[in-house]
C-alpha cells in the first residue's frame, strides 16, 4: 500500500494542478501554461512575442505565500531561470527570468483559466 506524503496532498489542492492557464503579457508575449495532475510538471506554449512557437515541459517549483497566491519557479532546458508570482484568485502574472544569455526580463500581465484543447 502506498502511502500519500503531504507535499502530494498538498500539490492535489492547488488551484492550477490538471488545468491550464492563458498569461497575456501585453505585446511581450502571451503563453499556455498546461499543469499536470502530478503538482510537478507544466508544459508552457508561446502563443505570440518574440518567441511565438516555443514550447516545453519543465518540472516547477510552487509556494502558496497568501490564498491563491503562488511563486512558482523553474529552470529551464537551456539554464534560463524563471520565477512567476501568479495570483490565480485575483488574475495576475507577473513574471521574472534570466535568459541563457544573461538578460533579465520583468513582466506583469493577466492571468486567465482556459479549458484544455
Amino acid at each position: 500500500m502506498r502511502m500519500t506524503t503531504q507535499t502530494e496532498n498538498t500539490a492535489a489542492l492547488r488551484p492550477f494542478v490538471g488545468r491550464t492557464f492563458r498569461i497575456d503579457y501585453g505585446e511581450a508575449m502571451t503563453v499556455l501554461n498546461i499543469y499536470a495532475e502530478d503538482g510537478r510538471t507544466m508544459r508552457y506554449e508561446v502563443l505570440t512575442g518574440a518567441f511565438a512557437g516555443a514550447s516545453a515541459e519543465v518540472r516547477y517549483d510552487a509556494v502558496e505565500i497568501d490564498l491563491g497566491l503562488y511563486v512558482l519557479s523553474w529552470q529551464e532546458a537551456d539554464k534560463g531561470t524563471v520565477v512567476h508570482v501568479d495570483d490565480f484568485s485575483g488574475g495576475t502574472s507577473r513574471s521574472f527570468y534570466t535568459t541563457a544569455t544573461h538578460d533579465f526580463v520583468r513582466m506583469a500581465g493577466t492571468l486567465t483559466r482556459v479549458q484544455a484543447a
